[in-house]
């Protein structure tokens, strides 16, 4: 297990040790509802591929094939987060339940970006929080259940999480030098904010595409980082 990168492969193919992982947030893959034109007027999910439902190469797995992987690697008395929509939620929380998983509630990303349909518009998304093993609480014990946190409108992948929504999981539930774990990491949003909050990080993106853009833009983020010590440094000199 190399940490501080992404791999282009299988998340259920991965060689991670049993119980290492500190922390695990992912937005998996699933087949998105049929709908209208997203609230951030166009992007990627006002598509005829977002209508139909298919706008990945690799949406058609289950949560059941990956929970039990999930918990194998993550680390006892730890948390994890997993994002889904309203039409997935309810058969998420029952394999939730039904796993070695203890679900302690569902937030919500409240994204303010209402998305058109025929019964209310959808101005959120749902995010399951659970552990493994004992409770434990989060480090920001006044946070609250309702996450209100701007979409990101200048897309590189179609279900692009904010960095912003993620810092608010890692910090709560990891501190500086745990590795953060996403399996399914797309254009790399979750390992960003982990190198952003001084946490090791680890990522799996099955799809090439989006595998070389999170890599390029975590190289990105590290030469910001890097840049930052070297006048930090040169500060104290002087």
């Amino acid at each position: 297990m190399k940490i501080n990168s992404i791999v282009l492969g299988d998340f259920l193919k991965n060689n991670i040790p049993n119980d290492s992982i500190d922390l695990i947030i992912t937005d998996p893959p699933y087949k998105i509802t049929k709908r209208g034109s997203s609230g951030d007027t166009g992007g990627m999910l006002a598509t005829e591929l977002s209508r139909e439902g298919v706008i990945f190469e690799h949406n058609d797995l289950s949560i059941e094939e990956y929970i039990d992987e999930l918990y194998r690697v993550l680390k006892p008395n730890s948390h994890l987060y997993i994002m889904t929509n309203n039409k997935n939620l309810r058969h998420f929380l029952n394999v939730m339940n039904e796993s070695k998983f203890k679900v302690f509630k569902t937030l919500i990303w409240y994204k303010n970006a209402p998305i058109t349909n025929m019964w209310y518009m959808d101005t959120h998304e749902y995010i399951i929080f659970a552990r493994k093993g004992k409770a434990k609480r989060i480090n920001n014990c006044g946070t609250k259940s309702v996450l209100e946190v701007p979409i990101v409108k200048d897309r590189l992948h179609p279900t692009q999480k904010p960095v912003e929504l993620m810092k608010i999981l890692i910090e709560n539930s990891s501190k500086i030098g745990d590795i953060v774990l996403d399996p399914f990491a797309g254009v790399g949003t979750t390992l960003i904010g982990a190198q952003q909050l001084k946490r090791n990080y680890l990522g799996y993106e099955i799809d090439p595409q989006y595998y070389l853009i999170a890599k390029k833009l975590l190289n990105k983020e590290s030469e910001i980082k890097i840049k930052k010590e070297v006048k930090v440094k040169k500060l104290k000199k002087t």
